[in-house]
């Protein structure tokens, strides 16, 4: 019989991937408005929860149960509380809040990939380039504000990764690092607070510095992580034992890549290493769909970058003359590759 279909078959995974950005705008709101960080304080009803938010009486009640349903917050006799995984990432007054990504991602890149199609269409960014801006980071690092934001993002995405790169990484056979492109050092600290033997630096724009220091001073790290300030693309980067390389690789097209790991390779000793993580996509481009979506991301947010598998920047790493390579996996969506000079 044609055109029925298997009856087993159903459209829930369909519909469900279709409106998931629903749920995704609904955590985006709870960040934005505080609630997981004014339920750390203790439960709460609806009513003073809802006042305490400035929510009006009624979406609130729709809105927190919504949270109950996606499993952020629980609710026993009318009294909402969070989650344990929430109450720990998702409170802003925790050192082990990942919220600045979330919260970069309600302000710029959900109203952002509304325009994926376009994007697609044109191969032309759609975020402050599309509308007009000079450039992503230009515009970001002009702004005190934007600029905080955007590092704290930055450190959600990052500091996961970090821990992992600190525990797997055989640390013991060196003593310096220099993170490129730190934002607010969140992978200098894990670093550091792991391996008391090591000293390093993050560099970044010199815009970076004062939101760095106080990143680092708040772990009381000021005596062995350091600032160096420059621009990637104009400077030398600084000498080290090791240097990583986070999520920037996929900011730029190939000949860009390409400059930055030969930087790279010119500033390490013989038998120094360089550590690149990134949302890397699975060489069969099939498995980790959040590395292909991150690209899609690029495709919003630059005017050529992308990201790449693991066997993609192993051999840009031999092209430029390290003599080993390798990939590893670290948290969630994240691998390293690492390749010594």
């Amino acid at each position: 019989m044609g055109g029925q279909g298997n009856s087993a078959e159903s459209p829930d995974r369909i519909l469900q991937l279709g409106m998931a950005f629903w749920g995704s705008k609904a955590v985006l709101s709870a960040v934005e408005v505080g609630v997981f960080t004014v339920l750390a304080t203790g439960p709460m009803p609806v009513e003073p929860l809802a006042e305490k938010l400035g929510l009006h009486r009624r979406g609130a009640r729709d809105f927190l149960d919504a949270l109950v349903a996606l499993g952020l917050l629980d609710r026993v006799d009318g009294v909402y509380s969070n989650s344990p995984d929430v109450d720990l990432f998702l409170d802003r007054a925790k050192p082990s809040y990942i919220g600045g990504l979330l919260e970069m991602a309600n302000a710029r890149l959900y109203p952002f990939w509304g325009s994926l199609t376009t994007a697609l269409r044109t191969g032309l960014p759609q975020n402050e380039l599309g509308s007009g801006g000079e450039d992503m980071f230009a515009t970001l690092y002009s702004d005190p504000d934007a600029l905080r934001q955007f590092l704290s993002a930055m450190t959600g995405v990052s500091a996961g990764s970090g821990r992992a790169i600190a525990a797997t990484f055989e640390w013991g056979r060196y003593s310096t690092f220099v993170d490129v492109g730190t934002a607010q050092g969140a992978v200098p600290v894990q670093l550091a607070l792991a391996h008391p033997h090591l000293t390093g630096s993050g560099f970044d724009l010199p815009a970076v510095e004062p939101v760095f220091r106080d990143y680092v001073a708040e772990f009381g790290l000021s005596d062995r992580i350091d600032f160096r300030g420059g621009d990637f693309f104009a400077d030398d980067l600084p000498a080290a034992d090791v240097l990583v390389m986070g999520h920037i690789l996929h900011d730029w097209d190939l000949a860009r890549k390409m400059t930055l790991l030969a930087k790279a390779y010119a500033a390490l000793p013989e038998g120094g290493a360089l550590i690149v993580y990134e949302t890397l996509i699975d060489d069969d481009r099939r498995a980790n769909a959040f590395g292909l979506l991150m690209s899609l991301n690029m495709l919003i947010e630059t005017s050529g970058g992308y990201d790449y598998t693991g066997a993609d920047c192993c051999g840009w790493m031999r092209e430029v003359g390290f003599r080993e390579t390798r990939v590893a996996p670290l948290v969630g969506p994240d691998s390293m590759v690492v390749g010594i000079r």
